[in-house]
């Protein structure tokens, strides 16, 4: 019997929500939050990419086209970076504990946590999101998959703004430091 990336990138993607959902229960109590209506864009967007991405049933049209070879090896490769993005995911989440959420927060008490992941990018979570994400887009190959993909970069590069507006207010010349120190997403890169 072969073993099914397809499988393996869809409980990859099961345990990360499920860690996500436990991990609510943990974190500290809200100060301030992004406005609503950005919320609920980057919801609305996050199902439109979801939908795009795991829902066979949009496998019609150009929806169907494929950008890259329906090769094993290739499928593979996008199941091993659908896992690789996913425990950096799932590390940063650890590591930023109770300062934790699902969307722009700022938290009672937050602090900026610059060890882990932290110390190599400022955003890991995002960094490991993407690199899921385009894992996944790679393994089904599909033209519905690279849109998937671009609505889930816009959605964490609106995110990732937001942030560093709250948390260059929040921590000031310290963030300011950090940002000078470490980049964004990719390590001594960007």
């Amino acid at each position: 019997m072969h073993a099914n990336p397809q499988t393996f990138i869809s409980t990859a993607w099961i345990a990360t929500v499920i860690v996500w959902l436990i991990g609510a229960f943990a974190t500290k109590p809200t100060a301030r939050r992004q406005p609503a209506e950005s919320r609920w864009l980057d919801i609305g967007e996050a199902w439109m990419a979801a939908l795009l991405l795991f829902r066979d049933r949009l496998r019609f049209g150009p929806l169907a086209w494929r950008f890259a070879p329906n090769t094993r090896s290739l499928v593979w490769l996008g199941a091993a970076l659908t896992i690789a993005g996913l425990i950096v995911a799932i590390s940063a989440r650890l590591f930023l504990g109770g300062n934790w959420s699902g969307t722009v927060t700022i938290k009672k008490g937050h602090t900026l946590v610059r060890r882990g992941p932290y110390a190599l990018v400022r955003h890991p979570i995002y960094s490991g999101i993407l690199l899921a994400i385009l894992g996944t887009a790679l393994a089904i190959g599909e033209v519905r998959a690279l849109m998937g993909a671009s609505l889930i970069f816009l959605i964490l590069a609106h995110k990732m703004n937001l942030e560093e507006r709250f948390m260059t207010e929040q921590f000031g010349a310290s963030y300011l430091e950090y940002r000078h120190q470490v980049k964004a997403l990719i390590p001594f890169v960007w």
